[in-house]
């Protein structure tokens, strides 16, 4: 992924995510992806009484986003206390989950600290999210669209940050990293680009 402008442009601590998965003190701290999402149909109103019914199927769209969200939450509570441990005497409130008082983020691709929306992609081969019935569109959309995807990182030094404007120098370098055109990589960055395209 990009990386948040340089220093010397920014007046608050430079962050990036490839170092918070190095671990702390010299330990390697894994990371881990999840993929989830509503199960079956987009919204599976065919056939129902309400089919035909914009509010309800308003409802159901809320409902499967909400639950998606919500099992996305609950598995990394549960990777922090259980799987990895670092937190198994965590009792946060509800105010305190919202206010990400826990150790570790859940960024994912197409957020502000992963900008990248094909990273999915390289996501999606990892987890064998086809499999489970969650694909990709050509714009790397999700879908079910109630579908949740990240990568949990664990480093105690972790915290949720934007990827602010980039230069070209930083989207050569990323491009070239990534194996892609310039112009490939301002496509998918433009939200990013601290410059005009073409210049």
């Amino acid at each position: 992924m990009p990386d948040q402008p340089p220093k010397h442009i920014r007046n608050f601590p430079y962050f990036r995510c490839a170092p918070l998965s190095q671990g702390h003190g010299g330990v390697r701290q894994p990371a881990l992806e999840d993929g989830n999402g509503a199960a079956g149909e987009e919204y599976p109103l065919t056939g129902h009484a309400h089919a035909h019914d914009a509010a309800a199927r308003r409802q159901l769209e809320g409902r499967h986003f909400r639950l998606a969200e919500a099992l996305a939450e609950y598995l990394h509570e549960t990777v922090r206390r259980e799987h990895w441990g670092y937190a198994g005497d965590e009792q946060l409130s509800n105010g305190q989950l919202i206010a990400e008082a826990y150790r570790g983020i859940r960024p994912a691709p197409g957020y502000p600290a992963c900008p990248d929306h094909t990273e999915k992609a390289t996501l999606w081969k990892l987890l064998g999210a086809d499999e489970v019935g969650i694909s990709l569109t050509e714009h790397f959309a999700m879908y079910p669209s109630a579908s949740v995807s990240g990568i949990y990182l664990g480093h105690p030094k972790s915290r949720y940050f934007a990827v602010g404007p980039i230069d070209r120098e930083q989207v050569e370098d990323y491009a070239g990293r990534k194996g892609i055109s310039v112009a490939e990589a301002e496509r998918w960055l433009q939200p990013n680009l601290g410059y005009e395209r073409g210049r």
